[in-house]
Parts: structure tokens; C-alpha cells; sequence
């Protein structure tokens, strides 16, 4: 088969749609679901990510996709105790995929809510049952077990969208689309994102651990399939704050790390123990947590419908309070799409534990940049290549 139709592509309105292989057949096999238009652009894109960091690293990945970006992407490390009570996945059997998985959305849980999963690996029945309570779209790997496949298939009333594609697909090295009936084309990012890259270390401090070379590796392929501008904060194996989509550099910077800052947030003692009623459901936990921790709690979270969430009212954690926890953290790699052209990325990122920083270089102003990381004796490689992706 070289062709599927779809329902129809980004919107209702734009009909006909299909995917389609100029050679050949197409990689993938629709195991259940109807997936559409975007399912597969968030699949093909996911599936590039986790086979990349599968590769580059030795250990099974996955990725939560949401429009065309990643909310948040994992290697399978284990998990502490704390991140088992953030991830809902405490007394649960853990494969390292089911790891992956679990820390793939957890780090954006709002933002992964209808997530289209991507693995790296087999999907076994520990992965299944870490996606079965979750609100999904619908999952690519290179298989699954009957286990897992039995799972899966009784998630949306039996409509849940279960792709397999084949690990041996090699695409051609020449990519098109179509932009207001003009064809573009370029060459494949082929880039290999190794330790390699981090080579080129330009501040005072040189020194870059194993553990840190690790991380800005998950953070560049992140990147490599992220909407730019784009910035990604890792630690421990995982994203945990992605910037996608953003004019400014700047803003990239920020709002991945508020993203990282919710994520530490959400480790706080207060936090894990927010006195949830015990009917409520992941979904409405996770938007009330991020709420609480947000400056809005005092206006909204205890009044109307925020109030039927807990058995009483949660105490205010300040502002003051969430600083000095999120000062706590360190060790927090950061990796960018493209080069910082001043020093104020250095700055808003040091705020959220940065300490090793990955970037292209080439800013006419890359010494104050350099100058500010010497400031904070954060570790700067430059790899000296750009990671656009559109």
C-alpha cells in the first residue's frame, strides 16, 4: 500500500486528504483508530525524535507530541520515588520504556493532555498501562506485544489510534512540501548528535560530566524536532521545560523555563500532598496543581468549582516559598536552537538550575554571552550548528 486516505487534513474544510510514497509502500500499518492529517505529522516527526535519541544514547525513548512539538521527550532512567508520585505511576510495574514514557509526559502534564505518544521500542504491557489512564490520541512504535496491543485497543471505546511503523524504513535524503502551490525542497537534517558536538567548550569552566553530555544530547534532538525558535532545559535523561514556536530568543528561553520551573514545582512536599478528593481524575488534578503553583492561586483555586477538587482548601505556598525551592535545583542542562544574541538568556536561564549550556555560537555578541555564563561558571559548548525545523 503506498497510500492512505484520510478523513481530512489540518481543518474539516480541507478535503481531500491522504499520505502517500512515491516508491514503494508506505512504513506504516494502522493497527486500530483512524488517525488523522496531524496524528501523523505529530507520529513521523515523534518517531524520528525517540529513534534518534534511542540511538545516540543506547536506552529505550519516548515523546509526547502535541502540534507538531514536543511537550516533553525521555530516555527509560528509573524513577525516584518523588517522580513516581508526580507521574501517577506509583505500585506500577516499570520497564525502562515505561520510564521513558512516563517522564516524556510528565513533563508537561497540561500541555501532554491528547498527546500522540511515539516509542522507540516495542511497546510492552508495563508501557500500556502507564498510556491506558492517560488522555491520548494515539501511539507509533515498531510494534507491540499482544499484551500491550490488547490494552491499547480498549482505550476511546475501542477507537484509540495504534500506528506500527517499521524500524528498517530508510526515507530518501531529499524532502518536500508544498507552500501555496510552490514545491520547496532541501536535503534531510541528517545531523548525528553525539558527544562530539560538545566539543567546542568556550568559557573558564570546561568542565562538562558524562551526565550533562547526556542531557544536552536529549535537549539537541528535542530541538532537532522542535518548531523554532526553540529552547529545551533537560535533566536526568528528560525535558523538562520546551520553548517551541517563539519570535524572540528570549521568550523561547522564558517560557521553557517556566516550564522547568512547574516541573520542579511539582515536587515540592505541598504539592505531592494537596488534598485531592479521591474521585478526581488526572486531567483535573493536573490543572489545579498548575494553578496553585502559579501566582493565581490566591484568586481562583478555593472558590467555585476549584473548591469541590479537595477536602479543604490547600494552604497559599508564596511566591517566596517557590523561590527558594526552585533555587534548590542545579545541574540543569540547556540546549538551543539557534544562537543567544544576548546575555539576558543566560540569565533568566541560570534562575532555573542551569549549569550546562549547549548552543550554535556565531551572535556578534557571543563574548558578553560567554562573559555572562563565566558569571555564573556555567559551561558553554558551542556545536556550531543551527537546528531550525518548520
Amino acid at each position: 500500500m503506498n497510500e492512505l486516505e484520510l478523513k481530512y487534513g489540518c481543518n474539516p474544510n480541507q478535503v481531500p486528504s491522504r499520505i502517500f510514497i512515491d516508491e514503494g509502500d508506505l512504513p506504516i500499518d494502522v493497527l486500530n483508530g483512524k488517525p488523522g492529517f496531524i496524528n501523523f505529522l505529530d507520529a513521523l516527526n515523534g518517531y524520528q525524535l525517540v529513534r534518534e535519541l534511542h540511538d545516540a544514547i543506547g536506552i529505550p525513548a519516548a515523546t509526547s507530541f502535541k502540534h507538531v512539538s514536543p511537550a516533553g521527550a525521555a530516555i527509560g532512567l528509573p524513577l525516584s520515588d518523588v517522580e513516581n508520585k508526580m507521574y501517577f505511576t506509583e505500585n506500577m510495574p516499570l520497564s525502562p520504556l515505561a520510564c521513558a514514557y512516563a517522564r516524556a509526559r510528565g513533563a508537561d502534564r497540561v500541555c501532554s493532555y491528547g498527546d500522540w505518544i511515539a516509542l522507540s521500542d516495542v511497546c510492552d504491557e508495563e508501557t500500556a498501562a502507564i498510556i491506558a489512564p492517560e488522555v491520548s490520541d494515539g501511539v507509533i512504535a515498531p510494534d507491540y506485544t499482544d499484551g500491550a496491543l490488547e490494552i491499547l485497543k480498549s482505550k476511546r471505546k475501542g477507537g484509540y489510534n495504534v500506528v506500527k511503523i517499521d524500524p528498517d524504513f530508510r526515507p530518501r535524503n531529499i524532502e518536500r512540501k508544498d507552500v501555496y502551490g510552490i514545491t520547496f525542497e532541501q536535503g534531510r537534517n541528517e545531523l548525528k548528535i553525539d558527544s562530539d558536538v560538545l566539543k567546542n567548550i568556550v568559557t573558564e569552566n570546561k568542565k562538562l560530566p558524562e551526565s550533562a553530555k547526556r542531557d544536552l544530547i536529549v535537549a539537541l534532538i528535542t530541538l532537532k524536532y522542535t518548531q523554532s525558535n526553540s529552547v529545551c532545559y533537560a535533566i536526568n535523561g528528560q525535558a523538562i521545560g520546551v520553548g517551541a514556536g517563539q519570535q524572540s530568543r528570549i521568550h523561547c528561553t522564558r517560557l521553557a523555563g517556566s516550564k522547568a520551573d512547574n516541573w520542579f514545582l511539582r515536587q515540592h512536599p505541598t504539592v505531592l500532598n494537596l488534598p485531592f478528593k479521591d474521585d478526581v481524575g488526572r486531567a483535573a488534578r493536573d490543572n489545579a496543581i498548575d494553578v496553585y503553583i502559579s501566582d493565581n492561586y490566591n484568586d481562583v483555586l478555593c472558590d467555585g468549582a476549584w473548591q469541590e477538587l479537595f477536602t479543604s482548601c490547600p494552604s497559599i505556598l508564596t511566591r517566596e516559598e517557590r523561590h527558594k525551592f526552585i533555587v534548590g535545583f542545579s545541574g540543569v542542562s540547556l540546549g538551543s536552537d539557534a544562537f543567544f544574541p544576548f546575555g539576558d538568556n543566560i540569565e533568566r536561564a541560570k534562575r532555573s538550575g542551569v549549569s550546562f549550556i549547549a548552543q550554535p555560537g556565531g551572535s556578534i555578541r557571543d563574548d558578553n554571552v560567554i562573559t555572562t555564563c563565566n558569571k555564573y561558571n556555567i559551561v558553554m559548548a558551542f556545536t556550531g550548528t543551527r537546528l531550525f525545523h518548520h
